[in-house]
């Protein structure tokens, strides 16, 4: 681990699930990770979407309480924020350069040394997806898993080009104003949650839209910048060496892009989630939607959730349920898991 002066602890003990807030010094800037768990255990790693941190990105999966169970039994997580996007961040300097995709990617190994870390499981959303996936692509032998939430893969279309650039310039000009906001919750999620005339706004959006408030401009424009000017990384994935789990909501604006992610990974360590009647950031609106698939890939793993705790009957790792031995084979990925169509009752 690096010395104590390389960053800031500071104690967040009064919000709900934290553990303790670090502030690590990388060639490319600092970054705010917090870590939740025993250090002892595998590590987890999450990057969130475009002008969230992990409270507004991750809070669902994590409120989940079976999700809960397994992750933390299983793993230390470590919530790395983009640049700037902590609660309670300055405004970036003027003299500070913006980072690219690369740069963004370079900055988590260097939080893997200073934490000591060696191999560790990822987590994405969206923007987030991306630098992690570029990260593995970078420091394969780093990576033992990855587990993507409406990923990108490609350099921006021209819609999304377009609707970034217009963002841009109302941040630049407006700041964090209510076309902003907007276009932002557009993208997270479904029109069924984000209301209309008739139907009220759901809890998550409304939480989400408090959360984007208080984001600083100047920090949200520079990580948008960075992930509009991202290169096609397609044809790199058949390089990646470790096992992939994408998840995507059928209402997402970036749900071609997770297909034509998928069909460029090797099928055979791979798995696509289709969440119906879901936007894209399916770790909020559905998070029920995801534990079965993650339970089934962390088998592959040896990792299971703990059977003292309570645990659903729908649930593979229940301890009264049977298991495929097909299961744990690597090779089973791509055919037990691709596609799966969940559909959560209620919600629909």
């Amino acid at each position: 681990m690096a010395d104590s002066s390389d960053s800031v602890s500071i104690d967040m003990e009064s919000i709900p699930f934290a553990g303790k807030e670090h502030i690590i010094k990388t060639g490319h800037g600092s970054v705010s990770v917090a870590v939740f768990g025993d250090q002892d255990k595998p590590a987890l790693i999450t990057y969130p979407d475009l002008a969230l941190n992990y409270m507004s990105c991750f809070q669902g999966l994590f409120f989940c309480p079976e999700a809960f169970s397994l992750l933390l039994h299983n793993f230390c997580i470590y919530h790395i924020s983009p640049p700037g996007h902590e609660l309670g961040a300055d405004v970036a300097g003027l003299d500070e350069p913006s980072l690219t995709v690369d740069e963004l990617a370079d900055q988590i190994a260097e939080i893997l040394d200073y934490f000591g870390l060696g191999s560790v499981m990822c987590l994405g959303v969206t923007a987030g997806a991306y630098i992690l996936t570029l990260f593995a692509l970078k420091h394969s032998r780093r990576v033992m898993g990855l587990i993507l939430v409406s990923p990108l893969c490609k350099s921006p279309s021209w819609t999304e080009w377009l609707c970034n650039k217009v963002m841009s310039n109302l941040l630049y000009i407006c700041g964090m104003c209510g076309i902003v906001k907007e276009l932002l919750l557009m993208r997270y999620f479904s029109k069924g949650v984000r209301g209309g005339v008739d139907v009220p706004e759901s809890d998550i959006v409304q939480s989400c839209r408090r959360l984007l408030c208080e984001r600083q401009s100047p920090n949200v424009l520079r990580f948008l910048e960075a992930i509009n000017g991202r290169l096609d990384i397609s044809n790199r994935l058949r390089k990646l060496q470790c096992r992939s789990l994408i998840f995507v909501g059928e209402n997402s604006p970036f749900h071609y892009e997770a297909l034509h992610m998928t069909s460029k990974l090797d099928r055979r360590f791979s798995a696509l989630v289709e969440v119906q009647a879901c936007g894209s950031m399916v770790t909020e609106e559905q998070p029920d939607a995801m534990l079965i698939p993650l339970e089934y890939f962390l088998m592959g793993y040896g990792l299971f959730r703990p059977s003292h705790l309570s645990v659903s009957p729908r649930s593979p790792l229940s301890p009264t349920s049977i298991i495929s031995p097909e299961l744990f084979s690597p090779e089973s990925m791509g055919l037990k898991l691709k596609p799966i169509k969940t559909r959560i009752p209620g919600q629909v």
